[in-house]
Order: C-alpha cells, then structure tokens, then sequence
C-alpha cells in the first residue's frame, strides 16, 4: 500500500531537472535534460521546438563545435567516469542516438578524457590521464584531421591536474589552472609552445577560477580570491601577472563570466548561497541588475556548467534552482537587464504536487560553537514539527549547501522532520579564511562542528535524542564521523558513497585522485598517525546508532570497500546497518530508478527510527 509520504517523495523524486551546455550562433540551445531517468542531450530551438538528441545508457555532456553543425558529446560508462568523446550531427537525428549513432573523436576506456573546451576551426581541447594513469596532459585535437594526419597538439604535460584552459585569440598561446601547494589553491599557468611561464605561485594560498582572454591577447579575466578573503574579478596581465581587480564584494563572493566580444560580465554575487546576478562592462562598471522571473525564488545560479552566452554576445543562458525548482534553463537578455524561462521544471514539479502544498523555503542562522566560530546553516521548518531532526552535511569537502531544490529536503519536511544543512568549516562561499579551517589537522575540527548544531537544535525547539544525519560523498564520512566520536548524540545515520578511513580511501581510490586529495585530507606518508585517528572506522565500536549505507559498485572516487567495510564492522557489534548497492552506479546515484529505490527506503528508516 502507497502511504501520503511515499507519493510525495516520489513525486520529487520524479521531479525532472534542465542543463544549460551550450548555445550557438542561431539561438539553439544545447541542453540537458532527465525525463528518461538520465541527463540527456536535448536541442531547445528557437521556434520552442524540442528535439532530443542522445539515448545512452548513463549521464551525458556536449558543447556545439563553433562554425559547423557538430555536436561533441562526452559520455561515460556506469558513472565510472571515464569520460570519453563523441561527435553527433544534430540534423541527422530522427530519433534519439546511443552509443552506435556516435561517431568516436577520443576514445580510450582505461582512461578519461574531460572535455574542456571547443574552438573555431573544429578543434577540441580535453584533459586526459592516458599517459600514466595518474597526470593529466592537455591536448588539442583537430576534428577533420585525416588518418594520416598528426589530429593532435600536447599544449601541456607536465603532471598533476588540469583545471580549466583557455586559448588565446590568435592561437598561439593558452592560460591554463592545475592546483597549488596548499589545499584547494590553484595557480596560472601560461602556455606558449614548449615553454611553460608560471604567473602566479604554487605555494600562493590562494584560488584562481575559469581564465577567459581579453580580445586583445594581452590579457585575461580571471576570477580568484588572491590577497583577499572573498572570491572578486579580475585583470590578469599575460605578460606579468599582475592583477587588477574588476569587481569586488568585501563580505561575498563574485565570479563572473566574459562575454565573447569582451565588452560584457555577467556577474554572479553568492549571498549566503543565493546567487545575485548583474550585467558590467569589462572595466567592471556596473550597468544593470538582472532581474528573474516573478515565480522564482531566492535560488542560485550553477556556475559549473553555465552560464554560456550567444556567439554575439546579445545575451547567455543560465541555469537556475531554488526551493521550488528543480533546474530551469534561463535566457538573459544582457541588453535589457531580464531573464525569462527557456525550459521548465518549476511548471511540470507543481502540477504533480497535492493541492495546497507549498514547498518550504529555507530560514538562515549562525550556529555558535565553543571554540568562538559560527556555523552557516539554513534551517527547513514543517507546518506541523514532531521535533525530530536531520542535519544534511554537503560533500567537498570544499562545497557549499545553497538555496536549491533537494527532493530529500522537501520529503523530510513533508513527514515533519525539521531539516539542517549547514556549511560547517571547509565549506566555500564564506571566505577563504573559513574554506582553510578544517584542512588535514585540523579535519576533526570540521566534525566538531556537528556537536555545536546538535547542541543548536533545543534553541530550534527540536528534541536533541532524536536526531539524525545524514550525507553524501565528504558528508558520509562526516555522517560516519558524527556517530562513532560523538555516539551520544545522534540517533540514525544515512551514509552515501562516503569515507569510512581515510587511510583506506587514500590507498584505494583512484590513483589521479589520491594525488589530488592529499592535499586535503593529508598524505599517507606524512600524515598516517592523524589520518587513522581522524578515520571513523578507527572508533567503529563506539556506534550505536542505526545506519543506512547507500553506494554505486563502479565509484571511482570512494570505493565501494568504504561502505563494506564499515557495514560489516557496524552489523559485528549489532548495531543495525541497512545497505543498498547499485551495480550501475558511480560517485552517487546518477539514475531515477536507483534513486527512486534507495532514496525512500532511508527516508522510511528514519521514519520509523526517529519516531522515538
């Protein structure tokens, strides 16, 4: 029998969501979309007319390829994120293509090969680690290139990671991001035939985000948070990377993006994970405000995928979420300052809603803890509270928890759990000083900021003895972390794809990602002695409270050992432990149906252990 609470969750759950890829010189729109359970590749035009493109097993990507009807499409197997490239006709599509419709461009399944931009003249530029396994090269690769030809131009090799790249206007020369020393810093690098210039300093605490070149070649816009707590816009000069600052907000971020005429920035300000969105001259004057439709709430702006002005630069698509909907694709109009809807979720969401059901907006607080900080955490309050509580820890560590639509927000509130979504210390969009607080030693730090919110929750009138946790990714292992060093406080856990050791995860993850993530987590060699005490495996006999374990078997990223490892440790002292593998999974549940399978059974766990 289907209870009131199972129809709700499966109506959020349900619940289909837009992307924003790319937009060409005639107004299309390269979109994404999940009606068939998976992101998609859907043509929006500018008749209204939608045309889906792509039907393959798993999750997909795509940017138009300037100049030419061509589609690259970046694809992977089972979320195991080994991305690979494939170019698509968009005018031969009849009906929607898999695998065998896809003509290869980069293919090799041991390795990925990110996308990570397009060019004029059929060229594509993507990362991969296909050299060793571990580093990332950046490389060029002509798309019209025959057999006999050399398709491709190494622009760089010189280890680590690659983050994002941009190509000078004539050609020559390219900007490129790989991370710094210290954790989530990054610097700029200057490419130009074999030698490689560093602009900025490695040991630089400091970030450098999506260099965009000015026409001029002489310069870039850069977003970065050097010599300053806030991310703001800036000059970067090519020649001595020196910084002029464009745009800067003291207390909040700023990013921008430029358009591609270089006279334009949008400009995206992140108050307290609402996304203020502007329009200013590439010299940083401000021009005008955007302003949104009148049915969307305070919500964000996703600066990963999007925005991605017009080729003309008249206006940019975005994509925009906020309590009520789930991802909408929106048009800007630069020149007039509006944004209007292109593609809605917001519309088919309500109409499947019980009459008279409104979902709950979040309210704001600062949450002491002893040592003097305060948390940022939004508080999600039902009409009718029972005082119980979850607490919903974001995954990063270096995210942020936003102003957004969460299915399992709203279902929880729904059943009359009160819900907490913190950005504890780690977290971005606070500054730079609070993203450094929970980096290697000082990790547990971060943990005992789960111990200030569940002391917060009597001021909320919640009852403290029933209250539960729950995360995914980084914020499993703050969910595992949470029950086992502070096994009085919480009464249920919901793990996803998280850490249950930090030693164990460093030794099994994927060899790119483990040199990636010492610099946050600690290095084995160096750090062993902390990552063990700071590894919640390493306290596992501490827990009694019931856990949920949920896990993809192909997760590269933290691998499904983590969960086995910590159910069985849990189940052997009897404690009890719910666990739900998907054989078709990767980092998270990228699939409708798995999510409809997992998502409501630890909904119902928490039910039914939280009902005291």
């Amino acid at each position: 029998m289907t209870t009131a609470r199972d129809t709700l969750l499966h109506r959020l759950l349900d619940a289909t969501t837009w992307r924003a890829f790319d937009v060409d010189a005639e107004g299309r729109i390269l979109a994404g979309h999940d009606a068939s359970g998976s992101v998609q590749l859907v043509e929006l035009r500018p008749d209204g007319g939608r045309v889906p493109l792509t039907a393959l097993p798993g999750a997909v990507a795509g940017r138009y390829l300037p100049g030419r009807r061509r589609v690259v499409v970046s694809h992977d197997a089972g979320g195991n994120e080994r991305a690979q490239l494939s170019l698509l006709d968009p005018d031969a599509v009849t009906d929607p293509v898999g695998e065998d419709g896809l003509t290869p461009l980069v293919h090799d399944p041991e390795h990925i090969h990110g996308l990570v931009e397009v060019l004029e003249g059929g060229r594509v530029v993507y990362a991969t680690n296909r050299r060793n396994g571990v580093d990332f090269d950046l490389v060029v690769r002509d798309v019209d290139a025959g057999p006999e030809d050399d398709a491709e131009t190494v622009l760089y090799d010189g280890g680590g990671m690659v983050g994002n790249a941009a190509i000078s206007p004539d050609g020559a020369r390219a900007l490129m991001t790989r991370p710094g020393v210290p954790a989530l810093s990054s610097q700029v690098l200057l490419l130009a035939g074999d030698t490689v210039t560093e602009l900025t300093d490695a040991a630089e605490h400091a970030r450098y985000l999506s260099p965009e070149w000015l026409p001029d070649g002489d310069a870039a816009v850069i977003t970065t948070d050097s010599g300053r707590d806030h991310l703001g816009v800036a000059r970067l000069d090519v020649a001595t990377g020196a910084l002029t600052w464009l745009v800067t907000d003291d207390a909040h971020d700023v990013s921008a993006r430029l358009s591609p005429d270089g006279r334009l920035l949008l400009v995206v300000t992140d108050d307290d994970g609402a996304s203020r969105l502007a329009v200013h001259d590439v010299d940083g004057t401000f021009l005008r405000a955007v302003a949104l439709p009148p049915e969307l709430r305070g919500g964000v702006a996703d600066f990963l995928t999007a925005p991605r002005w017009a080729p003309d630069s008249t206006g940019l698509a975005i994509i925009w979420t906020d309590p009520a909907t789930p991802a909408d694709v929106l048009i800007v109009d630069a020149g007039r300052g509006r944004a209007a809807v292109a593609a809605s979720s917001r519309e088919p969401l309500a109409a499947t809603l019980p009459p008279g059901l409104d979902l709950v907006d979040p309210t704001s607080h600062g949450v002491p803890t002893p040592d003097g900080e305060t948390v940022p955490c939004f508080v999600y309050s039902p009409a009718r509270p029972t005082g119980s509580s979850v607490t919903i820890v974001h995954g990063g560590p270096e995210g942020q928890s936003v102003r957004s639509f969460s299915a399992i927000v709203q279902a929880l509130v729904g059943d009359g759990h009160t819900v907490l979504v913190p950005n504890v210390r780690g977290s971005v969009g606070y500054g730079k000083r609070w993203y450094s607080l929970d980096d290697v030693e000082r990790r547990l730090d971060s943990v005992a900021d789960l111990a200030a919110l569940h002391a917060f929750l009597p001021r909320l009138g919640l009852d403290p003895a029933r209250a539960a946790l729950w995360g995914g990714s980084y914020g499993g292992y703050m969910v595992l972390a949470g029950v086992a060093f502070q096994p009085e406080l919480w009464a249920a856990g919901v793990d996803i794809v998280g850490i249950s050791s930090l030693v164990t995860f460093l030794e099994n993850t994927s060899p790119y990602r483990r040199a990636h993530r010492e610099r946050e987590y600690g290095s084995l060699e160096r750090d062993r002695e902390f990552l063990e005490r700071a590894s919640p495996l390493n306290r596992i006999g501490d827990v009694r409270a019931p856990l949920f374990v949920i896990h993809g078997a192909n997760d590269p990223r933290v691998p499904l050992s983590e969960a086995e490892q910590v159910a069985a440790a849990v189940r052997a002292n009897g404690v009890e432990v719910e666990m739900a593998v998907y054989d078709d999974e990767g980092h998270g549940l990228a699939k409708r149906v798995n999510r409809l399978d997992a998502y409501p059974r630890a909904v119902a766990f928490l039910g039914r252990v939280l009902a005291g």
